[in-house]
């Protein structure tokens, strides 16, 4: 696969927001490149100063928002056979199709968001949204918004991650950013949950405390 080659820390470091711009736009317009990674090395390089979020995050979101619509308009003159016929990446096709026409039908416009944040789906769901003819105004609709919470998302976690979500996807690849941020959460859960039984103990042992001072009061003035 094409991402597989792509070494994508070093392109976004080296070239920046044209290239961060050009793989997100890629992928949301049905070639399988590594746009998601993209997103989250510039959220990681933006906790380290090399670039800035806000950014970050609206170069990710205009770009999917462009490429969602050049692969609707593919899907849409094209039809299905666009995604049947053989040629590059046939394989993956017919898995979206096999995969995405069942959610389509779940999901209805709404498909075209949660597309947005499923791995596969994400790269032709565009396209199926095309093929299937939905009206360009819902379609936009749902699209801007899923590209703007998946940009806005998916940067701000590696940013405040930062450099433990860049070495989750060296080793693990994005299961290993999902593996950080589940760990870190389960933490904090953990932890106000701990301070919390804290404060109702303290509590209780307070109470107990005033309620023997006041027998003991009590009982002197007897």
């Amino acid at each position: 696969m094409i991402a597989s080659l792509i070494d994508v820390s070093h392109l976004v470091e080296v070239s920046g927001y044209p290239i961060l711009f050009l793989l997100v736009m890629a992928e949301s317009g049905g070639v399988p490149l590594p746009g998601e990674t993209a997103v989250i090395v510039g959220g990681v390089l933006a906790s380290q100063g090399k670039m800035q979020i806000e950014l970050v995050i609206a170069v990710a979101a205009l770009a999917a928002i462009i490429g969602d619509n050049i692969g609707y308009q593919i899907g849409r003159k094209g039809g299905r056979w666009l995604l049947e016929r053989p040629g590059p990446f046939h394989r993956h096709r017919l898995m979206v199709l096999e995969t995405g026409e069942p959610f389509f039908e779940n999901h209805g416009p709404k498909a075209v968001f949660f597309g947005r944040f499923i791995l596969g789906l994400r790269t032709w769901a565009s396209w199926l949204a095309g093929a299937n003819h939905m009206h360009w105004r819902t379609f936009f609709l749902w699209n801007a918004l899923g590209g703007i919470c998946w940009a806005t998302g998916v940067g701000l976690v590696a940013y405040f991650i930062g450099q433990s979500a860049s070495n989750a996807i060296t080793t693990f690849g994005i299961y290993g950013l999902v593996a950080v941020v589940v760990a870190l959460g389960g933490t904090f859960f953990l932890h106000r949950r701990h301070r919390r039984h804290q404060r109702i103990d303290q509590a209780a042992e307070e109470s107990k405390r005033r309620q023997r001072a006041a027998e003991t009061a009590d009982g002197g003035n007897a």
